[in-house]
């Protein structure tokens, strides 16, 4: 098994600063007393664990599971509902049907469970400037925490629009900032502005993946900011910058295709060379709910059924692609590890991408909480940024060559004078079920025709956003104004 890093949370004095609408009490963290602040920040040590606790929060339910699987996904035309038909799964039926509100709990729960993180995150910068800790690790620790702030509100911002954009410790006595910064939304462009000044300072901050040590595996490196910083200027049609920072992750050495897709979704392919960045689970602190939400349900049952692919995504596929059968889970097959696939399971589609194996991967019987990595940023993302950014930048050569690699992968032939819909394509079935797909319709103009095609209606105007969570507009006292159209 890979040496996986593990996230290990620092409680007391930093969980007290911790304050928003939306954030829960607790941070899931483990408890220690008897420790006052003075003492946290005398140990060098702790400031590794306090960074540490940001990282835990990838883990939790409200971060990657259900409520971001279905906003990400089932809303898409790569993933159907899937479960049983009485099963709803709360409001999933709705995000499949695309008849969603601001009143559904998925929503609120994406909503808490990003600021949950950037309030670790403000928390920790915060104390990081008061440890007394060799300079360079301290430059280190704070890229990586912007790294993962600029995360979470490119997850906002995505899903939200502008939203509130707080990176500090805000007086809970001071309601004027109260008012201002943490119950008004920001522009857009202001949250965009945000993001790219964390991964600015993160880029200058981070080492490269192999400058790290061993036991650091699983951390923010230089290429991960470089390579979300590409897509965040890829959704902003910022051609130039998307394109320049792609090219510097390529050229870095530092990553690249494994030789078969298949493998890069499986433990085998954890924080290997085409890994980017990924939330790290062990056995002893997994993943929560991510794996058993879309595990095949019937009998023997491995899961509640969620997320199933869509025959509109099975059929999209050119004859003979192999990410067809290394994303999707026919019923029934034999599947990689041996297991046989039963016809007593309810879909007869089921996303391979969240298998976890109980035979050939690490497995202690919890499935709702496994030591399955989840990617979040991969190399072969890269290069699609890369190629769509040199599409839009006249880079014809550069642009087929990006694509007819991933394509010889994927067991198809090369392809000449490439289109951007081609290089739609790709992307759609490089990322099938990997929460892209939507956004990625969005962004490109495609999915009102494309949802149309799949028999849903998309509303220009409305649905390029979500809606702001109800109860975080009945918490601010209506200063949080909603989206068009909810």
């Amino acid at each position: 098994m890979n040496n996986k890093l593990k996230y290990i949370s620092i409680a007391g004095v930093f969980a007290l600063l911790a304050f928003f609408v939306s954030c829960d009490s607790e941070l899931d963290v483990d408890p220690q007393s008897n420790i006052s602040e003075e003492d946290l920040l005398q140990n060098p040590e702790n400031a590794v664990q306090l960074v540490n606790g940001v990282y835990s929060k990838m883990l939790s339910y409200n971060m990657y599971s259900f409520p971001w699987i279905g906003v990400t996904s089932i809303t898409s035309d790569d993933a159907d509902k899937g479960s049983t038909s009485s099963d709803t799964g709360s409001d999933k039926h709705k995000m499949d049907n695309l008849t969603f509100e601001a009143s559904d709990i998925s929503f609120n729960e994406i909503w808490k469970g990003r600021y949950d993180g950037i309030y670790r995150a403000n928390n920790a910068l915060y104390y990081l400037e008061q440890f007394e800790v060799d300079e360079g690790l301290k430059t280190r620790l704070i890229g990586e925490v912007k790294f993962l702030r600029a995360f979470w509100y490119f997850d906002l911002v995505r899903c939200f629009g502008g939203v509130p954009l707080v990176v500090g410790n805000v007086d809970l006595n001071d309601n004027e900032s109260i008012n201002n910064l943490v119950l008004t939304r920001a522009t857009k462009e202001e949250v965009y502005a945000q993001i790219e000044a964390d991964l600015e300072d993160a880029i200058a901050s981070l080492p490269t993946k192999a400058e790290y040590a061993p036991r650091d595996l699983g951390r923010a490196t230089r290429g991960a900011a470089q390579a979300l910083k590409a897509k965040v200027h890829l959704y902003q049609q910022e051609w130039d910058q998307a394109y320049s920072l792609a090219g510097d992750v390529i050229t870095s050495g530092q990553y690249g295709l494994m030789p078969n897709y298949e493998d890069v979704w499986r433990e085998v392919g954890e924080n290997q060379e085409e890994s980017v960045f990924e939330v790290q689970a062990t056995l002893t602190k997994g993943l929560i709910q991510y794996t058993d939400v879309q595990g095949p349900r019937g009998t023997p049952d491995l899961g509640w059924g969620f997320n199933t692919p869509s025959l509109n995504l099975v059929n999209s596929y050119e004859e003979g692609d192999l990410r067809k059968d290394a994303t999707v889970l026919f019923v029934p097959s034999t599947l990689w590890d041996g297991f046989e696939a039963p016809t007593t399971w309810n879909n007869p589609r089921y996303n391979y991408k969240a298998y976890q194996s109980s035979i050939a991967e690490p497995w202690n019987g919890n499935k709702g909480e496994t030591a399955k990595n989840l990617r979040l940023l991969k190399f072969s993302d890269v290069m699609l940024i890369r190629a769509e950014a040199g599409f839009q930048l006249g880079m014809t050569d550069e642009v087929e060559s990006m694509i007819n690699q991933i394509r010889l992968r994927a067991g198809l032939g090369e392809l000449s004078g490439i289109t951007l819909q081609q290089i739609y394509n790709e992307r759609r079935w490089e990322m099938a079920m990997e929460h892209e797909r939507w956004f990625d319709l969005v962004r490109t103009g495609q999915a009102q025709s494309a949802m149309a095609a799949d028999g849903k209606t998309f509303i220009p105007g409305v649905h390029e956003l979500f809606p702001i969570p109800e109860p975080q507009i009945a918490a601010s006292g209506g200063r949080l104004i909603q989206n068009n159209g909810y």
